[in-house]
């Protein structure tokens, strides 16, 4: 009997992402109509926009068909046309849900959203049972099955029909019990640029979980013709692009430029174009440069980019390509300090052999660890946050190099008098070959991502930790 008369409604079940929907349907003397996906309303009710790409149909003639329970790297969207099932599902993930049950009748009325990875299966209430379920990835015989005993005794199911006096075939019933399934992993995360001061950080943040890969753009080629198909990209959920074109002052050279482009637009749009079609969250690393440090106070996320060279032009352009997959992370930052060459490193040097530095005074902002930018990056796709544009550096008070360069001089005792100020155009007017305009303001608004839960370190108090951690 179908339900006539019910409001679109979300019920959110004790297994993670299994949702069990009522959908209205309107009769009459005719029959029946419901929308059985209606992607605008049902993202709307909070159900996720999973992109089906096929619709499959069983049909059972008779009343007891038992199929299952079977556990694919893609999500289902299932419900009947006609009659009525006895629907039970598994959840065969890694984590501690992991064996969890729950069941429900479903009718026309009514349909459920069965997350990657859970185990589907039912059992028809009602001869000429129309059991129907769209999917959002073809099937493969290179993706990652799981499949459970229809009568596996630790998860219990108590099938209205017992399935003694039921027709199973043979191959459910050869399925494994619970304690031999093979847990389905999380989708995977790609993380590019591995090598990288970021990477590394990354490394350390992400772990080595069998889920997690690294790659360098030495092993990826993001402008091969073939990259759709390097990877069974499904089975992905996160890239992070930790790779870029960093050479700000190469960049204005006729040969920079065009590398610059290739790197941080062209194969970013190639990322994009992948992350969209396989419904892929891509995280961005951006950066102050996309500014043009006119502005009086902090930067926010959405005030309008103003690029003063090449460099800060082709971060500008990738932000705007990544702004258009549909889950998108663009983490802006600044003064990135990691493992390797950098300023601090190269002022502690300057102080230890004695040399009195002139240092620039002008440009004002504040320094990001890549400790903490990987922290930044892991927790955005760790939770509930809204995809777009998250500032990231440390906090505090804005410094100018001159006083970053002082505070190295003092905290690796020696004397922060040695560092004398000078303005970016007088430290620029003697060098020989391209220089990159930079932005003389490249303080960041951080009011967006701690409203999120994460909290940047103090910029001072992390510089000197780095000082007596990885420099002293």
């Amino acid at each position: 009997m179908t339900a006539f008369g019910k409001a679109l409604t979300v019920t959110r079940t004790p297994i993670p992402g299994l949702l069990l929907v009522d959908l209205p349907v309107h009769g009459d003397s005719r029959g029946w109509f419901k929308e059985n996906w209606q992607r605008e309303k049902m993202v709307a009710a909070g159900l996720p926009d999973f992109g089906p790409v096929q619709n499959n149909i069983s049909f059972n003639d008779a009343i007891g068909t038992t199929r299952g329970i079977h556990a694919e790297p893609w999500d289902k969207w299932v419900s009947v046309a006609t009659g009525r099932i006895f629907g039970a599902w598994v959840d065969l993930r890694e984590g501690e849900t992991f064996g969890a049950v729950f069941t429900a009748e479903i009718d026309p009325s009514r349909a459920i959203l069965v997350p990657r990875g859970v185990g589907n299966s039912y059992q028809t209430l009602e001869a000429d049972t129309a059991y129907a379920y769209l999917v959002n990835d073809h099937w493969s015989p290179d993706a990652e099955y799981s499949f459970l005993n229809l009568a596996d005794e630790t998860a219990a199911i108590d099938w209205p029909i017992p399935l003694a006096e039921v027709e199973i075939s043979a191959k459910d019933l050869a399925h494994p019990r619970l304690a031999d399934v093979t847990p389905i992993g999380p989708r995977r995360t790609l993380v590019i640029g591995a090598s990288g001061q970021l990477g590394l950080a990354l490394r350390d943040a992400l772990g080595d979980a069998p889920h997690i890969e690294y790659t360098t753009r030495d092993t990826f080629d993001l402008g091969s013709a073939d990259l759709a198909n390097a990877r069974r990209w499904r089975d992905y959920g996160t890239i992070i692009n930790a790779a870029a074109y960093t050479a700000v002052d190469v960049a204005e050279t006729a040969e920079g430029r065009t590398a610059a482009w290739a790197a941080n637009v062209t194969g970013v749009a190639a990322l994009a174009r992948i992350a969209t079609e396989n419904g892929i969250t891509l995280v961005h690393v951006s950066s102050d440069y996309v500014f043009d440090g006119s502005k009086h106070g902090a930067y926010a996320e959405d005030d309008a980019v103003s690029p003063l060279g090449v460099y800060g032009q082709t971060k500008a352009a990738g932000d705007a390509i990544v702004a258009t997959v549909p889950r998108h992370f663009i983490v802006r930052t600044s003064w990135v300090i990691g493992e390797g060459h950098n300023f601090v490193r190269t002022m502690a040097s300057l102080a230890e052999r004695g040399i009195a530095p002139r240092v620039v005074a002008d440009q004002i902002g504040r320094l990001t660890f890549t400790d903490d930018l990987a922290s930044a990056i892991a927790h955005l796709i760790s939770t509930d946050a809204a995809p777009g544009i998250y500032n990231v550096t440390g906090s505090g008070e804005p410094r100018s190099w001159a006083d970053i360069a002082r505070t190295v001089y003092r905290v690796t005792g020696h004397d922060p008098a040695s560092v004398s100020d000078v303005t970016t155009a007088e430290y620029f007017a003697g060098v020989e070959g391209p220089v990159a305009p930079r932005p003389l303001n490249s303080v960041l608004d951080l009011s967006r991502i701690e409203a999120t839960g994460w909290t940047p370190r103090d910029a001072d108090a992390a510089l000197e930790a780095y000082l007596v951690d990885r420099v002293g």
